[in-house]
């Protein structure tokens, strides 16, 4: 039977030497009972192991499906950039390729997604739940937003509530409308880790309209050895986070040219961002590090003294910010505390 040639969702699968786990990512993505209006864009980031070769593999086992991009290392911003850029899909999705998709899920969005095409009005942004699948842990966490948005229907910013003091939309619950993210003009910095923290907020401006699926979509494996989220690899990358707090602050919108509720999320969002740099900062244990906290905030003050107020005035922003020995010891026992319960990482 022919295929249709028009795309409801275009995935993007960054693979940087992810023999191991890309074979599990892919099989989720083409798993929906029908497949032919699905993309699979694998971004072989200058893999050194098998990754490319099982690219290729995919590619000729679902053609006109997946396809597979190779290109040399640019980081993870840089793989991200190319599958936006190479999408052909109404609707992007990134998806880490040792990540995967839940397989009854993936109906439920897919017939979402498609009576949105066919209304002529798609909307801009759906979000969906996520799990964190930690290695090793038998209870996973569900993170969900169904007492911030009412499920199964056209929003507006306005129409969201109040976000609990650590809870944000991380890329894992994002499916853009592929024009929002071009019209935006986002291009991730390469060779950077934790841009998905700038892909889960520079775009939010060109949203007008988004929908909530309560849905366990986005399956995270956390846990694995050498991962960018372990805390002493945030440790000791933590001026990549500075970095990306840069980025964020720049897109930052000034109160009152953008819906009041979408600047209060993109408030939210910042502080959470600047406290978690903030944190790792104070987990290094150097004090020229402390400093670099202290600055941190003052570029936030600098940029723009309104932006400043409102971020600083958030709750986790005045907890990060408890001055002292006494309060970086109660910052280093409340990370903790909140890893275990979570289990982030």
């Amino acid at each position: 039977m022919e295929q249709n040639t028009a795309k409801t969702i275009t995935f993007v699968v960054p693979a940087y030497n992810m023999e191991t786990y890309l074979s599990r990512c892919i099989e989720s993505l083409v798993a929906a009972q029908r497949n032919d209006d699905i993309e699979v864009l694998i971004v072989d980031d200058g893999s050194h192991d098998n990754t490319p070769q099982i690219a290729d593999a995919y590619e000729r086992r679902y053609p006109g499906i997946v396809r597979a991009i190779h290109q040399e290392n640019k980081g993870h911003g840089g793989a991200v950039n190319t599958g936006v850029a190479e999408a052909s899909g109404v609707y992007v999705k990134v998806v880490d390729s040792d990540d995967w998709i839940g397989a009854e899920a993936l109906e439920r969005v897919m017939k979402t997604l498609r009576t949105q095409v066919a209304s002529g009005a798609p909307i801009d942004l759906l979000v969906t739940d996520y799990v964190y699948d930690k290695v090793g842990k038998r209870v996973k966490h569900v993170v969900d937003f169904k007492h911030v948005m009412k499920p199964n229907r056209v929003l507006t910013w306005d129409d969201l509530g109040r976000f609990s003091v650590a809870q944000y939309m991380i890329m894992h619950t994002l499916t853009f409308r592929t024009e929002v993210v071009r019209a935006s003009g986002m291009q991730l910095p390469e060779h950077t880790f934790y841009v998905d923290f700038i892909y889960s907020y520079h775009p939010f401006p060109w949203v007008k309209t988004l929908m909530y699926l309560d849905v366990p979509f986005y399956h995270y494996f956390i846990g694995r050895e050498g991962q960018s989220v372990q805390t002493d690899v945030m440790i000791r990358r933590v001026n990549q986070l500075q970095l990306v707090n840069r980025c964020m602050l720049a897109a930052t919108p000034e109160r009152g040219t953008v819906p009041d509720g979408l600047y209060r999320y993109m408030i939210h969002f910042l502080a959470i961002e600047s406290s978690v740099t903030s944190v790792f900062l104070i987990l290094s244990r150097k004090p020229e590090n402390y400093k670099v906290k202290d600055e941190l905030w003052e570029n936030i003050r600098r940029t723009s003294p309104g932006i400043y107020h409102d971020v600083r005035r958030k709750l986790i922003s005045r907890a990060l910010n408890l001055r002292g020995p006494v309060g970086r010891w109660m910052i280093r026992v409340g990370y903790r505390v909140a890893n275990l319960v979570v289990g982030f990482n």
